[in-house]
C-alpha cells in the first residue's frame, strides 16, 4: 500500500510540474516571439529611415547643382571668380607653411653658425695652447742639451 500511496502523491506533483514546464515554454516562445516581432519592426524602421537619408543626399546634390546654375546665371564670371579664389588660398596656406619653414631654417642655420663660431674659437685657443706647449718643451730640451753640452 504503501507504494500506491506514494505513487499517487507523485502523480499530481508530476502533473503540476508540467504544467508549470508547458506554461514556462509557451512564456518563453511568446517571449522569443515577440523579441523577434521587435528586431522585424526595427529593421524596417532602419531600412525605412536608410531610404529617406539616401532620399535626402540625393535630393540635396540636386539642389546644390541647381543652386551652383542659378548662381552661374546671376553672374557668370563668378564661378571663375570663386575658383580663383580658392587658389589663392590654396596658395597663401602654402606660403605660410614656406615661411613657417624658412624661419625654422634660419633659426637652425644661426645655431649652426654660431656653434661653428664657438668650435673654431676653441680649436685656436687649443692650438695657441698646443704652441706653446711645444714651445715651452723645445725650450725645456734647449736647456737640458745646453747643461748636457756643459757637462761633457
Amino acid at each position: 500500500m504503501k507504494n500506491n500511496s506514494s505513487n499517487y502523491v507523485e502523480s499530481p506533483l508530476l502533473v503540476n510540474e508540467e504544467r508549470d514546464e508547458e506554461m514556462t515554454k509557451s512564456a518563453l516562445a511568446s517571449f522569443r516571439a515577440k523579441e523577434e516581432e521587435i528586431e522585424r519592426r526595427k529593421s524596417e524602421v532602419r531600412e525605412k529611415v536608410q531610404a529617406q537619408l539616401s532620399r535626402a543626399e540625393e535630393e540635396t546634390k540636386r539642389l546644390v547643382g541647381i543652386r551652383g546654375e542659378v548662381e552661374a546665371l546671376t553672374d557668370p564670371m563668378r564661378k571663375e571668380a570663386a575658383i580663383v579664389c580658392k587658389r589663392i588660398d590654396l596658395i597663401t596656406r602654402d606660403l605660410k607653411q614656406f615661411g613657417v619653414n624658412c624661419h625654422k631654417k634660419e633659426k637652425e642655420y644661426k645655431e649652426a653658425v654660431e656653434a661653428f663660431n664657438e668650435k673654431n674659437k676653441e680649436k685656436g685657443q687649443l692650438i695657441g695652447k698646443l704652441v706653446e706647449l711645444v714651445t715651452e718643451s723645445e725650450n725645456l730640451r734647449f736647456k737640458k742639451l745646453d747643461e748636457l753640452c756643459k757637462n761633457i
